[in-house]
């Protein structure tokens, strides 16, 4: 006699859109404040803590239960790049570390342009929607950098603009994705790539 094989259907929700949500929200603050609009503050930093770092390190989690490996490593990656970025600026404060120098804050930054412009070839496969997140982040990235490295002032403000830009993406992307579940239609269009 055969034994009875039992198949278990995934019928979680969707994670993207809360850690869509959490980076673009997040980005768009910070970016806010790179562009010279407000001071770095406890709200950016709660943010980072909370909603652009632990909810997408969640998001992250159930993707991995979806396994969609490269939500699973964007979303984990990007939560700790909030949490590790809040560290930076928290750390030295309470006395916990030295603070990170302005070559240390440079490679930081790029090795997180790399690793971006990696996943990038990734969404190739997925929609220009998220083409366009991932290509102005990883911009993003060596644009900080570059203003970290040459301290030119009009271009810290400029890159703060081109980060609310990515931010504002991602929250597209990710209403998109909410919005078009619901309603069982296109009501954003994230020009998915086609299978096959």
């Amino acid at each position: 006699m055969e034994p009875a094989i039992s198949i278990i259907k995934d019928n979680s929700a969707n994670p993207a859109p809360l850690g869509l949500f959490g980076f673009g929200m997040t980005t768009v603050l910070l970016n806010l404040h790179n562009a010279g609009i407000f001071e770095m503050n406890a709200m950016v930093l709660a943010m980072g803590i909370f909603y652009g770092g632990l909810a997408q390190i969640v998001a992250g989690i159930l993707e991995s239960k979806k396994n969609n490996s490269f939500g699973m490593t964007a979303f984990i990656s990007y939560g700790f790049f909030w949490l590790t970025l809040v560290g930076l600026i928290v750390m030295p404060k309470l006395g916990w570390a030295v603070a990170a120098s302005g070559s240390g804050m440079i490679a930081y930054l790029i090795m997180w342009g790399i690793f971006t412009l990696l996943l990038f070839f990734g969404t190739l496969k997925i929609s220009k929607a998220l083409q366009f997140v991932f290509a102005t982040l990883a911009i993003l990235f060596f644009l900080l950098a570059a203003g970290d490295a040459t301290g030119n002032a009009g271009l810290k403000t400029f890159t703060g603009y081109e980060g609310i830009v990515c931010g504002s993406a991602a929250i597209y992307t990710a209403a998109g994705t909410l919005l078009n579940e619901v309603y069982g239609k296109t009501v954003l269009p994230l020009g998915l790539v086609k299978k096959g």
